[in-house]
């Protein structure tokens, strides 16, 4: 059964009003559970890879890059969209030499989450990327971007004063100050406390 009969709503018809070169637009004419029709506007996105590069275990690396969108200079983490046929790993790993000029010896996906499933479907991945050895970036054409160093402590001060105000960098540094440490700090406990004695 489709999953949006599961959940009380069914497509009557769908058509794509728009094709773009990194999006489409979607019109769904969807009836909901007490009868009523209205119309779904849907932004499709193929998806995109977001990385938390960490240069030790305080520091990381963001991107100073303006946004058309926002008419804004914005501070964030690198990321790019995924290309046709492309693992979101490989995006990962792409987008942070071409942005940073860094390449990772160590990275781990972290946890996905849905940018704005309101109105769009795109799905952002998210990467821790360690031992980090510095290289030449090579941003694409129309991006015009500079490398930023912070701690965690500074990036955590942007985001609380309004500094840092993109959705998927503060999702990231958050998931990392919260789980990533606490994990880090278990294990670290566990190695000084030694191995259990036998029975």
């Amino acid at each position: 059964m489709d999953r949006r009969k599961r959940v009380g709503e069914w497509v009557k018809s769908s058509r794509t009003v728009y094709r773009g070169s990194l999006v489409n637009l979607r019109l769904d004419e969807v009836k909901v559970r007490n009868g009523t029709t209205v119309m779904r506007e849907v932004v499709e996105h193929p998806g995109a890879a977001v990385i938390l590069p960490l240069l030790g275990p305080e520091e990381l690396v963001l991107v100073r890059q303006y946004r058309e969108a926002v008419g804004e200079v914005l501070l964030e983490l690198p990321a790019g969209t995924l290309r046709p046929g492309e693992r979101a790993v490989d995006c990962a790993l792409r987008e942070l030499e071409e942005e940073t000029g860094y390449r990772a010896a160590r990275i781990r996906r972290a946890f996905s989450c849905y940018l704005a499933p309101g109105y769009s479907n795109e799905l952002v991945h998210v990467f821790i990327a360690r031992g980090l050895s510095i290289g030449k970036a090579s941003p694409e054409q129309d991006e015009s971007l500079s490398r930023v160093s912070a701690s965690l402590g500074q990036a955590l001060r942007m985001m609380r004063l309004n500094k840092i105000r993109d959705a998927k960098t503060i999702a990231a540094i958050l998931w990392y100050s919260r789980f990533a440490r606490e994990v880090a700090a278990v294990k670290a406990r566990r190695w000084r406390a030694g191995p259990a004695p036998s029975r």
